[in-house]
């Protein structure tokens, strides 16, 4: 698959997701598709907050607006320090970090196979 085109599976849900971060003002919003290199989820969201106060707030208005979709999270980890929230929908994961444990844990690179479909996500 090239980065041009976008999965077989509907990644609306990704999008309306990708919504709720960015009217958060989320920095360095990435959508990465890990459908061919992973079992358990097909997208990454990956976005980062300029504090704790912040990374909360985007976990919330994704949950929010997915929520008015009729999705719940499967799990959630980590809102209580607001350091790296994570929301598991199942067909795509969630990672909200605060700039330095994004920095540190580094997904984009451990994930660096997978396809970057942010652009299309945001078209």
């Amino acid at each position: 698959m090239t980065s041009e085109t976008l999965p077989a599976q509907d990644p609306s849900t990704v999008r309306v997701a990708v919504a709720a971060a960015s009217d958060r003002k989320a920095i360095e919003l990435k959508v990465l598709d890990l459908d061919a290199i992973s079992d358990f989820t097909e997208f990454f969201l990956i976005c980062s907050g300029a504090s704790d106060r912040q990374v909360r707030a985007i976990a919330d208005a994704i949950e929010e607006s997915l929520r008015r979709e009729g999705r719940r999270p499967l799990a959630v980890e980590g809102y209580k320090h607001g350091t790296w929230v994570l929301l598991d929908y199942g067909d795509f994961v969630a990672h909200i970090f605060d700039q330095e444990t994004r920095s540190f844990y580094a997904l984009e690179r451990l994930w660096a196979d997978a396809d970057d479909v942010t652009e299309q996500v945001l078209a």
